[in-house]
């Protein structure tokens, strides 16, 4: 067998694997490869099958109809609030109910009567709360949606608005006093709500 023969000699059976590898190795050279970074986020990258900028979303994920806003109103809020204010009322009644059945039992011995009139706080503590905030979150969120249908748009006005009619309501049955003094309740909790979801815009009107 001829020596020179390309397939007979170590180096030509090297320089053909170099040419079959070559052959399928794809057609960029390394003028083409220096500019492309290794996050792979280049106009067009090499390692990828599909244009990168088409998996950039700058906008949200969702559609929404024509005029629509972006976020819940007050109607789906209602039900969060409600609900998130009787848990909270109940959980807070029953520590309290805990800490007031300890306090009354402390002077009897680690019995049957003892633990029932400690269940019986907790229970009474735990729904008295989560009626209590349960019906002031109710009449929140209905004076809030009312506000917001009647003027057509929804900002702090209607949150500061709707809590001194809460407050006035819910403490009407014990005169007019005690309504007044529900509504400088109502104003103040919520114009420190109002006042907090506006912190970071009144900071940066500062500077």
């Amino acid at each position: 067998m001829d020596d020179n023969t390309p397939g007979s000699s170590p180096g030509g059976s090297k320089d053909g694997l170099t040419g079959l590898l070559r052959g399928t190795k794809p057609g960029y050279s390394n003028t083409d490869l220096a500019g492309v970074p290794l996050t792979g986020m280049s106009p067009l990258s090499p390692y990828l099958n599909v244009d990168p900028r088409y998996l950039l979303h700058d906008t949200e994920e969702f559609i929404l109809p024509t005029g629509a806003n972006k976020t819940r109103g007050r109607f789906e809020l209602a039900f969060f609030t409600i609900g998130s204010c009787c848990i909270t009322g109940a959980v807070f009644g029953a520590l309290n109910g805990l800490r007031t059945g300890l306090s009354e039992t402390k002077d009897m011995a680690w019995s049957k009567p003892r633990n029932v009139q400690m269940l019986n706080q907790v229970m009474r503590q735990g729904a008295t709360w989560a009626n209590t905030l349960g019906s002031v979150a109710l009449l929140y969120s209905v004076f809030g949606v009312a506000i917001e249908k009647a003027r057509g748009a929804e900002d702090d006005v209607n949150t500061v608005v709707a809590g001194i009619l809460t407050g006035v309501l819910y403490k009407s049955p014990g005169g007019l006093r005690s309504a007044v003094r529900g509504g400088v309740a109502g104003l103040a909790l919520t114009g420190v709500y109002a006042l907090y979801n506006n912190w970071e815009h009144m900071k940066g009107s500062r500077y």
